[in-house]
């Protein structure tokens, strides 16, 4: 039998605010210290009253305007009642049937996968298991939590896996959450059955089952593909896939069963009493829309279009936002009326140099700051200093690490350092009879037809200079040594 495979995604996300979500506690996600930022109300205690944080409101309705959702006019909270001990007045304030955003998309691959809803709630507290007892931290409870629910549009791990990439860099883009899962600001869920396929058609949707424990896009893709594997095997041996809830096990790499999956109604919804309903109006909508960035897919084009880049170098500025604005400012930069020939030759050493010298220089910190001291005006000359000839690829490099350590402009290391390059032809000649004299073995070899041999000797010239022999004179003159 052919199945085709139906996934859908709840997708978690704690919101950057300043307070919690009902109350003035501080929103600190990193706070180390159990139980510091909590109070009266978002521990539930009785007489307390909520009130709604604003910059959240509009937060979940700036990312549901970037995903090309529906913004209705009026919205409301409502009480979702269950009991656990992370939960501290035994029922969480959400969303039900009056959302934030509803119908909206976001393209992967040129499939528009549907987002039925994006609503707003708050966040549980956590609960630590010891041996013989749980412990609860409560500073998480009760901070901004955004959730996106898709339809079953999704079709492949792989699909899912790059659904969930390119959120998490819109979140970051709009500002709206850091969305790093290693620290659960943002949590995917996975819903997945598989369909009955005949003639090309999908017959009848399978049983759905949900995995939870998912911290890490590889897990939500390792997690897809083993369950897709063991409900193919348990539909093809006619055993029954149940409607439950599975956790991830990463080290095993299997789905485990968990408990029997909640339906809507056995959560009671009913509408937050102590809250009133949120009326949006236009104005408010689209004063959030003018706050919308640039998104990835369209600085994808525009790389493309405007700087003939290629798509690995341009997902490196994509994915590293701060970076790809550095290259632009670095860019702005370089010397104006050049041919489009010429300036695309410099603009694709300023990514090379930034992509594999600066980052390496950085080693995983940021190019925004105090610490990072290079100006885009100085890397920018550095760039049409390598250009024009003036220094050597050897000596770019020790340039650039003085740029990074003091921020001095790159004219200034050269001239303090004598590193200025050597393009005298007489010095050059000079230096290169001197090599080919020390270095007849090679020369001989040369003479063989060992074309390894020629660039030797370029390396033995270079080393012999310390690097500031320009190296398209000694290609240029080097031959009429070796005849």
């Amino acid at each position: 039998m052919v199945y085709t495979v139906v996934i859908g995604l709840e997708i978690h996300i704690e919101l950057k605010t300043k307070t919690k979500m009902f109350c003035s506690c501080l929103n600190d996600p990193n706070e180390k210290h159990p139980n510091l930022n909590i109070c009266p109300i978002c521990l539930g205690h009785p007489g307390t009253l909520p009130v709604i944080n604003q910059e959240a409101v509009r937060k979940t309705i700036k990312t549901g305007l970037a995903l090309n959702s529906d913004i209705p006019s009026i919205s409301k909270f409502d009480r979702k009642n269950y009991f656990y001990p992370d939960l501290p007045k035994g029922y969480q304030i959400s969303q039900y049937d009056m959302p934030l955003c509803q119908n909206g998309y976001l393209e992967i691959d040129g499939r528009r996968i549907r987002i039925r809803r994006i609503h707003l709630e708050e966040d549980t507290g956590r609960l630590f298991h010891e041996k013989e007892h749980s412990l609860v931290d409560f500073n998480r409870a009760g901070i901004p939590l955004m959730e996106l629910v898709t339809e079953p549009d999704l079709r492949s791990a792989k699909e899912a896996r790059k659904f969930a990439e390119e959120l998490q860099l819109i979140l970051r883009y709009l500002d709206v959450s850091d969305a790093e899962m290693e620290k659960g600001q943002m949590r995917v869920e996975v819903n997945i059955s598989l369909a009955k396929k005949s003639k090309g058609k999908v017959q009848k949707l399978g049983t759905k089952v949900e995995i939870k424990n998912l911290n890490s896009f590889r897990a939500v893709e390792r997690a897809i593909e083993y369950e897709i594997e063991r409900q193919t095997k348990n539909l093809n041996t006619r055993k029954k896939i149940f409607q439950e809830t599975r956790g991830w096990d990463d080290e095993r790499g299997v789905t485990t069963s968990q408990r029997e999956k909640e339906e809507a109604h056995d959560y009671r919804y009913f509408p937050e009493p102590d809250l009133p309903p949120i009326y949006i109006t236009p104005e408010t909508i689209n004063e959030i829309r003018v706050e919308i960035p640039e998104f990835p897919s369209q600085k994808r084009k525009r790389f493309k279009r405007e700087y003939e880049l290629d798509e690995k170098s341009i997902e490196v500025f994509v994915q590293n936002k701060d970076l790809g604005e550095y290259f632009e400012k670095v860019i702005s930069e370089l010397p104006p009326k050049l041919s489009r020939e010429n300036l695309l030759k410099l603009i694709k050493l300023t990514s090379n140099y930034i992509i594999t010298d600066l980052q390496g220089l950085l080693r995983g910190a940021s190019v925004v700051g105090e610490d990072f001291l290079i100006t885009p005006e100085n890397f920018a000359e550095f760039i049409t200093l390598i250009y024009e000839g003036k220094i050597s690829s050897k000596i770019a490099k020790m340039v650039l690490e003085e740029m990074f350590k003091r921020g001095a402009d790159p004219s200034q290391i050269i001239e303090e350092r004598g590193l200025v390059q050597i393009t005298d032809q007489t010095e050059i000649e000079q230096i290169i009879e001197e090599v080919v004299a020390e270095n007849q073995k090679a020369v001989e070899d040369f003479k063989k037809g060992k074309k390894t041999a020629f660039q030797y000797l370029i390396g033995q010239v270079m080393a012999k200079t310390g690097g500031k022999a320009n190296p398209q004179k000694i290609k240029e003159v080097l031959p009429k040594f070796l005849k």
